[in-house]
């Protein structure tokens, strides 16, 4: 009882005291789940390096770029600044991609414009079929929808385990609030609403894992 004890005080109280004072007064101070168990990709998608990718044991930005991303390729600058940058030092973080076969040169062209911003080892691209893609995104069983090209603004945080994370249910304020993926189209959402879901997500997971080295020392 004394160890369980040491090891709230130690890990536990400080978690919660950060998440409260570093978040916003309407935002959760434990992500919650939207989707639970989503479904791996499939090791026989693509990958634009031949490794293979997966979402398990990975703290995800999960992305569905479509077949026309250059067009929107400020948006993933933004993203990129905003998201990227700041956490990319975490080991356990990476961005996927999911784009239609078809959009690889693309898909090449924007991954170098962004490593000349920083270096981009932590994302991963995978190419499926347009109906692959659709199906997926179909199991994940969102409010929102793909658009013509297959792709979507919106990005998504998936856990280790393969829960979709995001905004559902009642807020630290008490209102219901209600948020699947975050808009790639809009600077001050991912400054705001997805930067501070990510802090919290990576400190659930740093939190873990300091319980985790203090119990193998105590």
């Amino acid at each position: 009882m004394k160890k369980k004890f040491v090891l709230f005080v130690l890990f536990i109280l400080p978690l919660v005291a950060y998440l409260f004072f570093a978040t916003g007064a309407n935002h959760f101070i434990v992500l919650p789940t939207v989707t639970p168990n989503i479904p791996e990709l499939k090791t026989s998608w693509k990958t634009q390096d031949a490794m293979p990718a997966r979402l398990s044991g990975k703290i995800t930005i999960l992305s569905f770029v479509g077949d026309d991303l250059w067009n929107h390729r400020g948006n993933f600058f933004t993203l990129h600044q905003k998201i990227y940058k700041p956490y990319q030092s975490f080991k356990d973080f990476q961005f996927v991609w999911i784009a239609p076969i078809g959009s690889e040169v693309q898909v090449s062209k924007l991954l170098q414009a962004l490593n000349a911003l920083s270096d981009n080892h932590r994302y991963r691209a995978v190419f499926a079929s347009q109906s692959d893609i659709d199906q997926y995104y179909e199991s994940l069983h969102l409010v929102g929808s793909l658009d013509e090209h297959h792709g979507s603004p919106l990005v998504f945080i998936v856990d280790k385990k393969c829960n979709l994370r995001g905004r559902k249910g009642k807020s630290k304020k008490g209102e219901i609030e209600y948020k699947e993926g975050y808009n790639t189209q809009s600077a001050a959402e991912l400054h705001n609403d997805m930067t501070d879901d990510v802090k919290i997500i990576l400190a659930e997971y740093r939190s873990a894992l300091k319980k985790n080295n203090a119990q193998r020392k105590v």
